[in-house]
Parts: structure tokens; sequence; C-alpha cells
């Protein structure tokens, strides 16, 4: 399996506006276990994205997704910028149907 766990900041304002666009269209994503986006309580401008993967590769073909193409080009313009980003090896977890 293929993990990805991220911090990303928004725009002031705008974290609410960049949660919808991630949650939109994520279904039939081919290989992808788990998508989960969350809030973080101690900055307004903040999330957390944590994917799980069955392999890098689905991970890589997501990317050309009309769906993930379209919500990159919606979220952009909301993003302040990306700050951690780490790459895991899931072993295993409530949810992944393992």
């Amino acid at each position: 399996m293929y993990g990805l766990i991220g911090k990303m900041k928004a725009k002031p304002n705008q974290r609410d506006a960049l949660i919808a666009i991630l949650l939109d269209g994520i279904h039939a994503m081919p290989g992808c276990l788990s998508y989960i986006v969350a809030s973080d309580p101690a900055d307004a401008d903040a999330i957390w994205i944590t994917e799980v993967w069955d392999s890098e590769l689905s991970h890589k073909a997501s990317l050309a997704l009309p769906q993930v193409k379209d919500a990159i080009a919606r979220a952009r313009p909301v993003i302040a910028g990306f700050d951690s980003h780490v790459v895991t090896a899931p072993v295993g977890g409530h949810g992944l149907g393992l």
C-alpha cells in the first residue's frame, strides 16, 4: 500500500471553500482505499489530507482523472501553500477493508 499525509494552507477565510473542492469528485478513483480531508483545529487556514492507495502507481494515475484535474484547477486560486508532506507505507487499519 501507498500512503500520503499532507498539510495544506488555504488563503485566509477560504478553508471551507478548499475543503468543499477537495471533497467534490473524489468518488471513482481506482485504487483509492481512503481519502480523508480534515480541518486543523489549531490553524484556521490549514487542512490535513490523509490518503491510502493500493499502490503508488494508482495514486499517480489518479492525477490524470478528469475530476481530479478539475479539482486541482478549481483549488489553485484558494491555496496559499503546502506545508508538510509525508509518504507512508500503511499496513492496515479500520476502514481499509483488509
